[in-house]
């Protein structure tokens, strides 16, 4: 069977989480002795990625894969024909869209990854009104072909199964929950450029509104006045939507641009994960923290729910009154044990992943054509 994979996540963003499942599929691929991989993707002229991957003969800046008439060019005018050539049987694309535009070549199948589709529930973050506006409308228009295409979409949550399903109903038989492989740190704990604090609680992904990180922030400092052994808090991912006071406030602490050593030793230390979205389309920061014995507390209402094991604390992402309350009964927790968040963190180590990966891809395979 030969595979090709969209590699343009793990060329242009490998640590973003779309790029680690990317990378996560590839490898999840290399490991199957029935597979023959090929990738396609694409980058600036003499980039290594042209040495392993299928690529079109122009140059693309890494930071322009997301941009609009890039994608359109690769799917478009390079992606059908250079399957056709490299004689594909199944293409998985996993950036949400992605799939080749035109006519789907006679027996070949298309798998679709889709991580959420908040692009089309939710405002997201973008440079101005007008860019929101146009990526709005082409990013409804880029999934709806992706999904209509699609012989298989693969989401990480049921959460976004059944979100996929309520919005695409024709695609209720296609989607399948393949969770995200989350195998932990690779780099040893290491020490930031400044002390952390003594105590602290962690917010790790702040810039996309869903994140709930200001109406967050502000609950966090009522509980410090309220209730004075409130830890510290400290935000990984920058000050996005915050006031200019909130960035001030006394024992917040804020980081950006740390390496994957330093996060480990972000999420070692911790007292305790919050993570207050709203809106989540797996939780790749709870199962971390868990992975590391860490423990959480977690927003309900969205994928969240599935992640985190069931004795977690769970608040409303709108109630600002208890989560205050849920706040001051944590601030003085005692020890924990760890086990039983580190067994829970398994269910997505790399064993579950191969797992569920395998059983999907053969189930495509079995059908005929």
């Amino acid at each position: 069977m030969r595979v090709g994979l969209d590699y343009r996540p793990a060329t242009g963003f490998p640590n973003s989480g779309i790029g680690r499942q990317n990378i996560a599929l590839e490898d999840a691929l290399r490991a199957r002795p029935d597979v023959q991989l090929q990738l396609f993707s694409i980058g600036p002229l003499g980039h290594g990625v042209r040495q392993v991957a299928h690529c079109p003969r122009w140059a693309t800046p890494l930071d322009g894969i997301h941009r609009l008439p890039e994608r359109l060019r690769f799917e478009a005018c390079f992606l059908p024909q250079a399957l056709r050539d490299a004689e594909v049987d199944v293409y998985l694309a996993n950036l949400n869209m992605g799939l080749p535009i035109g006519r789907k070549p006679a027996g070949m199948r298309y798998i679709l990854q889709l991580h959420d589709v908040f692009q089309l529930t939710l405002n997201n973050a973008h440079g101005s009104k007008i860019k929101a506006r146009v990526y709005g409308q082409t990013d409804r228009l880029s999934i709806a072909h992706s999904v209509r295409v699609a012989d298989r979409i693969w989401t990480p949550s049921q959460f976004t199964a059944d979100e996929t399903v309520r919005l695409f109903p024709h695609a209720r038989n296609k989607v399948r929950v393949l969770p995200n492989l989350v195998d932990g740190f690779t780099a040893e704990p290491v020490d930031l450029d400044t002390p952390l604090p003594e105590r602290y609680w962690l917010c790790v992904g702040t810039r996309e509104p869903r994140k709930n990180i200001p109406w967050f922030v502000e609950a966090w400092q009522i509980a410090r006045r309220q209730f004075p052994k409130t830890p510290d808090l400290m935000l990984v991912g920058g000050p996005d939507g915050l006031t200019s006071a909130q960035r001030e406030l006394p024992g917040l602490h804020i980081v950006s641009g740390i390496s994957d050593g330093q996060l480990h030793q972000v999420y070692r230390r911790a007292d305790r994960l919050w993570h207050p979205s709203y809106g989540e389309g797996f939780g790749l920061p709870v199962v971390e923290a868990l992975g590391v014995g860490t423990p959480v507390a977690v927003a309900s209402g969205s994928s969240l729910d599935e992640v985190t094991p069931d004795a977690s604390p769970r608040f409303s992402p709108d109630d600002q009154a208890a989560l205050v309350r849920l706040m001051g009964m944590l601030s003085t927790e005692e020890q924990h044990d760890p086990a039983p968040l580190l067994a829970w963190a398994q269910h997505y180590g790399v064993d579950a992943y191969r797992r569920r990966f395998n059983e999907l891809l053969d189930e495509l395979s079995r059908e005929p054509d």
